[in-house]
């Protein structure tokens, strides 16, 4: 896989490990996990574990099949991630009656308008009863963030109020933003819009508190990237002429991957592709403005889908599948450079997974970014495969499983038997090892490689099965719901995983 040198400033540079989990994940009373107790409990748990850093996935608003990979937004923060007690606690709402039930998983359906109702009645209390610092902070806030503010409150509230229809199936006047109809929206709307930009605000100082209790723990925030924007969203309404679409608004071209072992056909996932030439007439300002709005959640980021930046699968929009696109350049080392230039640095993962040709490789080496190594894939092909821990470069990113594949265990327990031999010997188990045994066993090899950093979804450390894996790429229901209990995380984990994290040189304690 080539080696790396680490870029200046780069936070990855010295041997730590974390734990991958969402928000949404985390235990809690009001239908999902959000940035509320249990998220600041859930640092206190790593600290004690020893762990420095927490990988969550893209905390911007859910798209179709609640997948925050197909967000509305590249900007906002999810509603469902802004936490219920600081606005009871605020006096802006009162406690929450009828919440949904428990539930081993998020259920979307049910949890996102009653959690929209909550907000909804806070904005309305904060309207009623903010002091004059509150509003001063709120009003000085919006200002900070016009850039994108005005476009995703008025996007969402046009939303609303046409019943979820798509941008371009709006009144023409309002799909091409007609300024006069765009200003008679925002008064019409007012309502709406002031509610919409009162949830950001509150996502936005959450995830501000959480970041500092993190780091003031010894844990940093890594996020996640994704490098493609939804067709119906604000980005692609409020800045249409940054991408391929025809006279009406329609892609002409969209994003996927070509035909592989895994799928004969690809995958067409859909997304607008971007007019890098216009992008780089500008200097690429765009980007810097979502590369910062990034930082403003996390410490660091992944970047989705990286190959991407070096040559993407472009399929013209009439194709049902990804079998007539072609490879097309990306925007290189320009595009980063001038995120460099912009951020001080490139605190950035690069997601260098999938069909991966030299190119890529050497525009990840060339940006000093560090890539990703998935053990339990390396494990899957054998003692070739270059995500196999004796492959690994320093400079890296280790993982024992990810968000898009099965579990460890769950991979564990329906494995061939010849993956089942090799995986054993190379783990020095019995092949009749139970499952939880071999994801911990996958876990010391993890935290054994040399690269500098390794992560397990909380999935693999509890040794948990396919039935709690987080996404099956290339299914459409049943993704991205799972939760887990504080009763599933026995006392003993923390304390095994903090010896293990000691033994292999990982262990970076803060009081």
């Amino acid at each position: 896989m080539g080696t790396s040198t680490p870029s200046a400033g780069h936070v990855l540079q010295r041997r730590a490990a974390g734990v991958v989990a969402h928000f949404t994940s985390l235990p809690g009373p009001h239908g999902c996990g959000d940035l509320g107790p249990a998220a600041w409990q859930f640092v206190r748990w790593l600290n004690r574990a020893g762990c420095s850093l927490w990988q969550v996935l893209p905390v911007n608003p859910v798209g179709p099949g609640d997948s925050p990979y197909q967000s509305p937004s590249a900007f906002a923060g999810s509603p469902l991630l802004v936490a219920l007690e600081p606005l009871v606690q605020a006096g802006w709402l009162a406690a929450p009656a009828d919440p949904p039930p428990p539930s081993a998983r998020v259920d979307y359906g049910r949890t996102t308008p009653w959690r929209w109702a909550q907000l909804q009645a806070a904005a309305r209390g904060f309207l009623d009863r903010a002091t004059a610092a509150e509003q001063q902070a709120f009003d000085d806030w919006c200002h900070t963030h016009s850039a994108w503010l005005p476009d995703w409150a008025l996007f969402a509230a046009l939303k609303d109020a046409h019943g979820g229809q798509p941008w371009w199936a709006w009144a023409p006047a309002l799909a091409r933003r007609d300024p006069a109809v765009l200003a008679g929206a925002r008064q019409t709307h007012a309502n709406a819009v002031r509610t919409h930009t009162f949830v950001q605000w509150c996502f936005d100082a959450q995830m501000a508190a959480l970041k500092t209790h993190a780091a003031a723990h010894g844990v940093q925030l890594m996020g996640d990237l994704p490098i493609f924007v939804a067709h119906d969203s604000a980005d692609v309404w409020a800045r249409p002429d940054l991408y391929w679409l025809d006279d009406q608004q329609q892609p002409t071209v969209v994003a996927g991957c070509p035909p592989d072992g895994y799928s004969p056909l690809g995958q067409r996932w859909g997304n607008p592709l971007y007019r890098w030439d216009r992008m780089a007439a500008d200097g690429y300002a765009w980007w810097m403005a979502r590369a910062r709005r990034a930082l403003d959640h996390a410490h660091l980021f992944r970047i989705d889908h990286f190959r991407g930046f070096a040559g993407y699968w472009e399929i013209p929009a009439t194709c049902s599948t990804a079998v007539g696109g072609r490879w097309a350049p990306g925007p290189g080392a320009p595009l980063f450079k001038a995120i460099e230039q912009a951020l001080g640095g490139l605190p950035i993962v690069a997601e260098d997974l999938g069909t991966i040709t030299p190119d890529v490789f050497a525009l990840r080496d060339q940006l000093g970014l560090p890539g990703m190594s998935i053990v339990h894939e390396g494990l899957i092909h054998g003692a070739a495969h270059p995500f196999m821990p004796h492959h690994h470069v320093p400079h890296g990113v280790a993982y024992t499983s990810t968000h898009d594949s099965d579990t460890v265990c769950g991979w564990w327990n329906s494995a061939a038997p010849e993956q089942r031999a090799y995986a054993a010997g190379y783990l020095g188990l019995p092949p009749d090892s139970a499952g939880p045994d071999v994801a911990h066993a996958v876990l010391r090899a993890t935290l054994a490689s040399v690269s500098n950093t390794a992560l397990a979804p909380l999935q693999d450390l509890l040794g948990l099965g396919r039935e709690h894996r987080m996404n099956q790429p290339g299914t459409a229901d049943g993704n991205w719901g799972w939760r887990f209990n504080w009763g599933q995380v026995g006392e003993d984990v923390a304390p095994r995983l903090r010896q293990l994290l000691a033994a292999t040189g990982r262990l970076h304690a803060v009081p």
